[in-house]
This record gives C-alpha cells, sequence and structure tokens, in this order.
C-alpha cells in the first residue's frame, strides 16, 4: 500500500508551489545538508515530506537527516507530528539502503511519538535485520509489536523463522517456532494473546527440522519432533515425514524410521492423503545402507520399483555407494549397468564409490578399465579419485604403477593435495625408507600443503622404529608450519614426565586387564539373535498383507512394532583425517604414541601408557582398544585380549570391522575355529560384512583346525560377494589342503592362482617347496607298493 494514498490532491498553483520548494530543498538537503535551512521559513506538512523523501537524487544519509530536523522544526513553530506513513517510508529508506544501525534509534523515536506502523512494514524490517545478521534488533522490534498490541500474522513469523534458520541461528529460531506451536493451540486458554492462532506453516517447520539435522543437533531435533507429535491439530507432511525418517535413521534409530513410513501408508489409506513417495524410498534405503543392511536396501530398492516409482540418480548413487563400502561389487556393477540402461549419467561420485570398492575387494584389473570408461566417458577425475587409485594400488602390490602416477600428477602440477602426499609417506615409511618419505614431506611442505597428524604419525613410526634419533629434529626444520610438530614435541615431553611420574602405584608387571573367563564367552559380548527367532516365529508378524505395494518394508516395520528387531553391530561411518590442532592431552596423541610403542614391540610400555591417560578420564577410542587388542593376539596373549574385549564393553557401539578381525584372529591361533565360525554367522545374520583381512583369516582358522569343506564354501562365498582372493588366500588354501594330503585340490587352487593373475610371493615358495615334497613322498609310496606287489606275485 503506497504511504501517500491519504495524500489530498490540490488545486494547480499549490502543487506547483509544492514541488518548486521541495525541489529547492532537495537541492540545498544534496548541498549542504539541513544547515543552511530556515526552520521558520518552511511550512512542513505531510505530502512535501514524502516529495522529498522519495527524490532519487537525495542520499539516504541526507533523507534521515532531513526526517529528523522536521521533527525539531515543528516543535519551533508549526506544528507537526510524523504520521505512520512517513515512519513507514523511512523504515523503507533505511533497510533498502542497508542503514540498519538507524532502524533501532528510529523505532524508539516511534514509540515516543505513539505511532504504529503496519505489520508489512514490520515484517520488511525483521525480514532486513536478520539479512544483515542484526539478531538483537530484530528480537527487540518483535518484543515491541508484541507490546503495542500489533497482531503479526503466521506468514510474518514464518518469513522471520525461515530466514534465521538461512542465517544458522537455530538457537534463535528453535524458541520462537516452539512458542507459536504452543500457542496455536485451538483448546488452549493461553494467556500469550500474540501467539494464540499462529499456526507456522508446514515449509517452515521442514526448513527447522531440516537445519536441525544437518547441523547434528540430535537431542533439539527429536524435542521438537516430540512436540510435534503431541500437537494433533499440526500435521506432517511427506517431506517432514521424509525428513524425520532420514534423520532418525542416519542416527542409528531404524525403529522410528520404520514406524513414521508405516504411519505414511496408514494415513495415505485411510484418508486418501499422499503416501509414500520417492524421496520417501530413497531415505529409507540411505539409512539401511548406512547401517550396513545393504542386502534389505536391494530388497527395498525392488519393492519401490514394483510400486511403480522409478529410481532417479539419487536412488542408484546411494545404492552404488552402499554395496562398494560392504564388497558387493557384483551388485554394485549390477545397478551401475541398470543405471546406464536407463539413461543416467555418471557422475565422479559413483565412479569414486566403485573404483574404491573394487580395490578394496582386489579386483584391481576391473578398478583399471573402470578408470579407463570414466576417462573415455568425458567425467573428470577429482583429487579424491587418484587419491583412491594411489592407496588402492599400493595396498594391491603395485607400488610401482602408484609411484608412476604419483610422479605424473606432480609434474602436471594438479590432482594432488595433502592427503596423496600422506598416502605415499606411509607407504614409504612401510617399506622402511623413511629418509625418503623425509623428503617427501620437505617438497610436500614448500608446496604450501598442510602436515596432519596422520603424516606426522607415519614418519615418528618410521623414526623409531629404525632408530632414527635425527629425524624428529630434521622434521622441526623443514616443517614451516609448527602447529603439529611442536604439539607433538610438547605432548612428548608431557607424556614423558608422566611415565616417570605415573598418577597410579601399580606395578608394572600387574596385567592391563583383568582376564574373565574363557574366550568361549566372546559370544556373550557379541549378543544373542534369538529375538530375531522369535520375531520369526511370532504369527503377529506372519499377518501382513499381501496386496501391500511394499511387503517386505510392511514386514520390517511389523518385527520394529513387536520390538523384535536384532540390535544393529555395524555401521559405515565416514572417516575424517586428523589435523594438527589438539590440547595438551588428546586421544589422538595418546593412539600416535602408542602405534609407536607397539611397531617396536615394548608392549608393556604401550600398557603403562593406556593405563595412565584411563587414570586421568581421557575418552578412549575403538582404534586405542583395537591397537592393544591386535598386539595381545600376535604376541599369543590370547586372556589379555579377550580382557581388552571386555574392557570395551557396550561402550564403543557399534563395534567395527578391525575388532572382529582381532577377535577372530585370536580365536583361529588359539584354535578355536568353532567359534570363530560362530562370530562370522553372527556377523552375516546382523547384517555385518566382511573384508579380505576377515575372510582370510576365517579360511586359514578353519583349514588349520582341519575343516577343509567348510574353509572352501567360505572361500566360494568371498568370490560370490565380490571380492577378488589375494595371495595371501591362496597360499592359505595350498598350504591347508597340501597339509591335509589333498594334493589336487591344492595344485587346482595354484592354477587358479596363476590363472587370475595373482603373483606369488615367497611366503608361495615355501608352501610349494611343501608340496612338492608331498607330491614325491605320494609317489614313493606308490613306488614302494607296487614294488612289494610285483615281488609277492613272483
Amino acid at each position: 500500500m503506497s504511504v501517500n494514498s491519504n495524500v489530498i490532491r490540490k488545486p494547480g498553483m499549490v502543487q506547483l508551489a509544492e514541488n518548486l520548494l521541495a525541489a529547492s530543498i532537495t537541492k540545498s538537503l544534496a548541498v549542504s545538508g539541513t544547515r543552511d535551512l530556515q526552520r521558520d521559513a518552511v511550512l512542513l506538512s505531510e505530502s512535501l515530506l514524502h516529495r522529498i523523501l522519495r527524490s532519487p537524487a537525495l542520499d539516504p544519509a541526507k533523507k534521515l537527516e532531513f526526517f529528523a530536523w522536521s521533527k525539531i522544526s515543528s516543535s519551533v513553530k508549526h506544528f507537526y507530528k510524523h504520521s505512520a506513513a512517513t515512519y513507514s517510508l523511512m523504515l523503507h529508506i533505511l533497510c533498502s539502503s542497508k542503514i540498519l544501525d538507524e532502524v533501532p534509534p528510529l523505532i524508539n523515536l516511534m514509540k515516543e511519538d505513539g505511532v504504529v506502523v503496519d505489520s508489512w512494514t514490520f515484517k520488511f524490517v525483521l525480514d532486513s535485520l536478520i539479512r544483515g545478521s542484526k539478531f538483537d534488533a530484530s528480537l527487540e522490534i518483535l518484543d515491541h509489536m508484541e507490546e503495542i498490541g500489533v497482531k503479526a500474522t503466521s506468514p510474518i513469523y514464518d518469513s522471520i523463522l525461515v530466514a534465521l534458520v538461512r542465517k544458522g541461528q537455530l538457537g534463535l529460531a528453535l524458541p520462537i517456532f516452539c512458542r507459536l506451536l504452543d500457542g496455536s493451540n485451538p483448546d488452549s486458554n493461553s494467556s500469550d494473546s500474540v501467539c494464540v492462532g499462529l499456526l507456522p506453516s508446514s515449509s517452515t517447520c521442514n526448513k527447522l527440522l531440516g537445519a536441525l539435522k544437518k547441523a547434528g543437533m540430535k537431542a533439539e531435533f527429536r524435542a521438537l519432533f516430540s512436540k510435534l507429535r503431541e500437537k494433533y491439530w499440526f500435521e506432517l507432511d511427506s517431506c517432514g515425514y521424509n525428513i524425520c525418517i532420514h534423520a532418525f535413521g542416519c542416527w542409528g534409530d531404524l525403529t522410528t524410521s520404520l514406524k513414521l513410513f508405516e504411519e505414511v501408508k496408514a494415513k495415505h489409506l485411510k484418508w486418501g492423503s499422499l503416501g509414500p513417495d520417492l524421496c520417501t524410498y530413497n531415505s529409507l534405503i540411505q539409512v539401511l545402507c548406512l547401517m550396513a543392511k545393504v542386502k534389505d536396501g536391494l530388497v527395498v530398492y525392488e519393492e519401490m520399483k514394483s510400486s511403480g516409482h522409478k529410481p532417479d540418480e539419487f536412488t542408484y548413487r546411494i545404492l552404488i555407494q552402499g554395496c562398494s563400502k560392504s564388497y558387493r561389487m557384483d551388485d554394485a556393477m549390477r545397478i551401475l549397468s541398470e543405471m546406464e540402461y536407463n539413461g543416467f549419467q555418471l557422475d565422479v561420485i559413483v565412479y569414486n564409490a566403485l573404483l574404491d570398492g573394487l580395490l578394496k575387494s582386489r579386483r584391481v584389473v576391473d578398478a583399471c578399465k573402470l578408470f579407463e570408461k570414466m576417462v573415455e566417458d568425458g567425467v573428470r577425475a577429482s583429487c579424491y579419485t587418484y587419491n583412491i587409485l594411489i592407496d588402492g594400488l599400493f595396498k594391491n602390490g603395485r607400488s610401482e604403477g602408484a609411484y608412476t602416477l604419483f610422479c605424473d600428477l606432480k609434474k602436471k602440477g594438479q590432482f594432488v593435495d595433502n592427503i596423496t602426499y600422506s598416502i605415499v609417506v606411509s607407504q614409504l615409511c612401510k617399506e622402511d625408507l623413511v629418509e625418503e618419505a623425509l623428503e617427501l614431506v620437505k617438497e610436500m611442505e614448500t608446496r604450501g600443503f598442510v602436515v596432519d597428524l596422520v603424516t606426522v604419525t607415519s614418519l615418528l613410526i618410521g623414526f623409531h622404529k629404525h632408530d632414527y634419533w635425527d629425524g624428529v629434529e630434521m622434521l622441526i626444520k623443514h616443517i614451516s608450519n609448527g602447529n603439529v610438530v611442536l604439539n607433538v614435541l610438547k605432548w612428548k615431553a608431557n607424556m614423558e614426565a608422566s611415565m616417570k611420574n605415573p598418577h597410579s602405584r601399580r606395578k608394572d608387571y600387574s596385567p592391563l586387564f583383568p582376564s574373565r573367563g574363557k574366550l568361549s564367552e566372546v559370544m556373550s559380548l557379541i549378543g544373542s539373535s534369538d529375538s530375531g527367532r522369535e520375531a520369526e516365529k511370532n504369527p503377529s508378524i506372519d499377518n501382513i498383507d499381501e496386496w501391500s505395494s511394499s511387503p517386505y518394508l510392511d514386514q520390517l516395520a511389523s518385527i520394529t512394532k513387536y520390538g523384535y528387531l536384532v540390535p544393529q553391530l555395524f555401521s559405515i561411518p565416514k572417516a575424517e583425517r586428523v589435523l594438527g590442532k589438539m590440547d595438551s592431552f588428546d586421544i589422538d596423541m595418546v593412539n600416535t604414541f602408542l602405534s609407536i610403542f607397539l611397531a617396536k614391540g615394548n608392549t608393556s610400555l604401550a600398557c603403562k601408557l593406556f593405563e595412565i591417560f584411563t587414570d586421568m578420564g581421557l575418552v578412549t577410542t575403538s582404534y586405542t582398544y583395537n591397537s592393544i587388542m591386535s598386539s595381545f593376539v600376535k604376541k599369543g596373549y590370547f586372556n589379555e585380549a579377550f580382557g581388552v574385549l571386555n574392557e570395551m564393553g557396550d561402550e564403543l557401539s557399534p563395534w567395527d570391522i578391525a575388532t572382529y578381525n582381532a577377535i577372530i584372529q585370536g580365536l583361529g591361533k588359539s584354535g578355536n575355529a568353532d567359534l570363530a565360525s560362530s562370530i562370522h554367522d553372527k556377523l552375516i545374520k546382523h547384517g555385518g560384512y566382511l573384508d579380505i583381512v576377515m575372510y582370510n583369516t576365517l579360511i586359514n582358522a578353519l583349514g588349520s583346525a582341519g575343516r577343509i569343506e567348510e574353509a572352501c564354501n567360505l572361500f566360494r562365498q568371498m568370490k560370490a560377494s565380490g571380492i577378488k582372493p589375494d595371495v595371501v588366500t591362496f597360499n592359505t588354501l595350498i598350504n591347508v589342503h597340501t597339509k591335509a594330503g589333498k594334493l589336487k585340490e591344492a595344485y587346482k587352487f595354484l592354477r587358479m592362482m596363476l590363472d587370475e593373475g595373482c603373483t606369488p610371493n615367497h611366503v608361495t615358495d615355501t608352501t610349494l617347496d611343501l608340496l612338492g615334497r608331498e607330491i614325491e613322498r605320494l609317489r614313493d609310496n606308490k613306488t614302494s607298493i607296487m614294488g612289494s606287489n610285483e615281488d609277492n606275485t613272483n
């Protein structure tokens, strides 16, 4: 609404005089401001003031100066009071010109005059203040609106809330939203008359929920969700349900996610509202993949297609990433083919996921072919792509290829970052090329890359392992960013002081962890799956609608409703690199020096270090426990390793694959193949996945126990899952078959190894020597038997 709508049209001569006066005053203001204006010579009127304030030739600051001058001059001779339209015009001028610091004084001046502008002016001012990050001023104006009784509308509050959410001011937006929600109760006699009847929109609610999820504010999200569930008059729309399903699933609460899905379907059938859409299915599939229930995610994917929803690029990307991270590479490649068949373009994210999965599954040839296809398709590789390739080539024994690729990228001056250097430095330290690794760190610092804690840890382990005492001093000299190294040295000094004066008076030879029970009790730590069997037998759960568009999801939701959902032990977390900002005693540096001591074989010193810092109340991580437990297993201290597992308890949930690798390795070495096989079965039943290390460990454990057929079945399962056997796998199978006297089978695995292009190593030579001796012994036995038969014939 125009602020000049109430101006009375004047006769021509009077209007001409007013125009000339406005032009004269405008010119005088532009030159010298209000200094040359005579107070008694100017007869102020609202129309005159508006003409001057609307002049495009006048600076906003001069307009504000004239506005203040006109208020003062009105009390001298001619009585004039600024109207609501004038204040509204001035507020629009200040906000449009982003002179926001002058808005609060103008509001205070408006208070003194007892003038009230319209609600849309308040909305414009509030939006401008929030966009300008003037949050305190916006809240003061909101309070002023309530004091003077201005009835703000729901769109005004929605606009304010959306602006606060976009600015990241969730701490301000959340209480305002909750206040509006509480005041909107139709049955409530709330004394807060300002908020009564102001129901926030579903769109605003969705933006707030999405922002809380993105910020990781779990407690606030759950509190708001609970409040929304209590308000029967507020309904979440399909977008709101999708946000909640995805949020609770990402936070490990699959139960709530499935209940919400069931609720969406029930509302659709009962009220005819919108049912589960493509975004709902995508959210559930992503949740299942994040919780390592990739098999369930694939079933839901098939149900989604049969229900009439066509998958989009996000559906394919979610499934390919989930399958690749859980080593289901055959499924990942099948979905890739389907994605291409349906006309979707593959992006670098999809290629990166597939390359990472193929290389970790030891399918190097397939990974190289996929990379060639990526280049042919014109998809530009990222730095992350080359990091995956270099790291994968190193881990698959293709060090020469990885070095060559790294050197080529350096020459081109692109696609190399601090993580690339860190990968190569770590590999050089593993190959005992510590000096070359240090030279590479010098080059890394020269190029301006940040030397993070991962790189420093690799170097420190290499220095201590090979008694390279000058390495630390050289590291300090050549790294200009001293945050990491200086903190490491400071931490080391503090650690050595703590070691000399330990906080605990326990003797050094006392066990770090109490050994309780036997290794058979590992089963109780993993948890029983009896609840899952009870769920399958429960008759009420079997009563599923045969005509449902998603029977499998209905079954999962029913299992959840009756409380029979098996607790999830696994997840697929995102890895984070540790940068060099740390406090005096933090767990990253504890893990660094634990790695150094354990690499040197000094287990007692590592245990003492762990004892000191647990006494100090330092929160440990799974990496800390896994490092110590793996060291105990390698040295044959199986009871101590079991003590570490007991110490972990429920503190670390979900347990990661490294923990299970250590458990199965220890059980295999101690001859407990039955327990190792049982743990493997539980992992598969609980949705877990096995990597190449765990497969090799289990095959060795079963083969060493004489359970050759089970070892072969596990080998076939490994190949069926998409993981390519490596030289350790074949060496193990050849060895166990040779020792069992099954020489034909051992020779078959040798031929299979060569056919698949797996390069033998020195262990293979030793194993083949054993195989050759067994063959010669068998030939000698046959010869002696034949000779004795001929003698008997004669």
